[in-house]
């Protein structure tokens, strides 16, 4: 099969198209013969050499794919090879087949691109754990979110617009702003020409937000507190500005926030099919009536992957970059 490689750490250059033989499904694995697959920021870190693959997994980059199963391994159903799914991975994804834990793949509804189904897993299972279950978002609450036109921000808006959150989002430039408004946010602050801490106070009259969802880190963090109100909840899943950050904990303890974060690709498979269950119960009837759909801005073919990865890091995109590995016939719509 082809596949891209990381030749070395470095910029975008450094992946390059190989040869590898087919891999085999282990017990409760299946092996999908990729239609699309999602490029995240976590592949541009792990390019950099930044970001390692875990233990375990395939040194490819490509953390969600979607495709047909060609093949199972043993405790997995065969009657499940010719279904068309998308999966979350942890690796291998930038390769015409990829390995997945049958608990993480997701059945891709009848009518549905297959583009639009691989360009679901991997901000879906970040937003929904890192919003709802460790940021405890509930219907009639507010939430920041910053990045809001990148792959995790507009999934964050449909997500927290479907969920009942009022949402505001920040963007780099007036035209940015814009579009995640059309997408749903409630308001949108470019913080290029604006202090997004006096927009957020002013937006909620003074009150502040219940949660902020971060990928800046660094001297965001305590910006970012003030704009929470009392017992409000801070999120951090990407440190884009920074690894540190000082904050005043007594700012902290007298308005009671409360400071989590985490990251996805190394958590356990028992872990992760925990969520998948619940997205699947929860949030997957969104997706298969139609009214969930990613924001795909750009589809790049396998072999330019490193043109899709300097297209990611100019900031220009809104919404998801896919790569096109193996598409059905009938081209997608974007």
């Amino acid at each position: 099969m082809t596949v891209i490689e990381i030749s070395s750490p470095g910029g975008p250059e450094v992946l390059v198209a190989s040869r590898r033989p087919l891999p085999v499904p282990a017990v409760g694995e299946v092996l999908l013969k990729v239609a699309y697959a999602g490029v995240n920021r976590p592949d541009v870190i792990q390019r950099k050499g930044l970001y390692p693959a875990p233990p375990g997994a395939s040194d490819l980059p490509g953390l969600e794919v979607s495709g047909i199963i060609v093949a199972v391994g043993d405790d997995v159903d065969p009657t499940n090879v010719g279904a068309r799914y998308c999966a979350l991975v942890s690796g291998g994804g930038y390769a015409e087949y990829c390995l997945a834990r049958m608990e993480l793949c997701l059945p891709v509804p009848a009518g549905m691109d297959m583009a639009e189904a691989a360009a679901l897993p991997e901000t879906l299972f970040t937003v929904w754990h890192n919003v709802f279950e460790r940021g405890y978002a509930s219907p009639g609450e507010t939430v920041l979110i910053h990045g809001g036109t990148s792959g995790i921000g507009t999934m964050a808006i449909k997500l927290g617009k479907l969920f009942g959150l009022t949402v505001i989002v920040t963007c780099g430039s007036d035209d940015k702003c814009e579009a995640a408004q059309k997408i749903g946010a409630d308001q949108a602050i470019n913080y290029n020409s604006s202090d997004f801490v006096e927009r957020v106070k002013a937006l909620t009259s003074g009150e502040g937000v219940h949660l902020v969802l971060d990928m800046v880190a660094g001297n965001y963090v305590a910006r970012n507190l003030q704009c929470l109100r009392e017992d409000g909840r801070h999120v951090t899943i990407a440190v884009q500005g920074g690894m540190t950050a000082e904050i005043n904990m007594a700012f902290v303890m007298s308005r009671r926030l409360t400071l989590t974060g985490s990251t996805l690709r190394p958590r356990t498979p028992t872990f992760k099919a925990m969520l998948a269950q619940e997205i699947s119960a929860t949030v997957w009837p969104l997706v298969c009536d139609g009214a969930l759909r990613p924001e795909i801005d750009k589809i790049f073919p396998l072999a330019e992957a490193a043109d899709a990865h300097a297209y990611m890091e100019s900031g220009a995109h809104v919404g998801k970059i896919m790569l096109a590995v193996s598409p059905p016939r009938h081209p997608a719509r974007f």
